[in-house]
C-alpha cells in the first residue's frame, strides 16, 4: 500500500512539474513562441486597436498608441511597433490596423498553411534583418552603346 501511495505521489509531482515547466516556458516566450492562424492574429490587432483606441472613435491616433505604450512601460519595442503600424500616417482605422497585421502575417507564414509557427516567426526575424544588414547588390556598369 505504501509503495502504490508513493508511486501515485511521485507520478503526480512528475507530471505537476512538467506542467510547470511548460507553464514557465509560455510565460517566457509570450506570443511569439506558439503558433497563430490569421483569424488569431486579426483577433490580437482588433484586441491591441481597441485597447489603445482610448477615446473610442474608431480612429487610433500616434498620440494615443504612445500613450497607451508609456502605461505599459514603453520600450524600445513599443516605440518600434508603433512605427511599423503607423509608417508616415498619424491615425488608422480599424480596418487599416487589422490590414497591416495581416499582411505581416502572411509575409512570416512561410509555408502559407494558414499558421504561423514560432519558427517561422524567426526565420521571417532572422530574413528581414539580414535584409536589412546586407550591403545593397552591384550595379552592373553602363554599357557604352548607342550613337556616339
Amino acid at each position: 500500500m505504501k509503495t502504490w501511495l508513493a508511486s501515485i505521489a511521485l507520478g503526480s509531482a512528475i507530471i505537476s512539474t512538467q506542467a510547470l515547466a511548460q507553464d514557465n516556458h509560455e510565460r517566457r516566450g509570450g506570443w511569439s513562441e506558439r503558433d497563430m492562424t490569421r483569424d488569431e492574429a486579426k483577433a490580437m490587432a482588433d484586441a491591441m486597436f481597441q485597447r489603445f483606441d482610448s477615446n473610442h472613435d474608431g480612429l487610433l491616433t500616434r498620440e494615443e498608441a504612445e500613450e497607451a505604450a508609456a502605461g505599459f512601460g514603453a520600450s524600445g519595442r513599443a516605440q518600434h511597433m508603433i512605427e511599423r503600424m503607423f509608417g508616415d500616417a498619424k491615425s488608422l482605422t480599424l480596418q487599416q490596423a487589422e490590414a497591416e497585421a495581416l499582411s505581416r502575417f502572411e509575409r512570416d507564414d512561410l509555408n502559407h498553411d494558414g499558421i504561423v509557427t514560432a519558427d517561422e516567426r524567426r526565420q521571417a526575424r532572422a530574413a528581414k534583418a539580414g535584409r536589412a544588414s546586407a550591403p545593397a547588390a552591384p550595379q552592373p556598369a553602363p554599357t557604352g552603346g548607342g550613337g556616339q
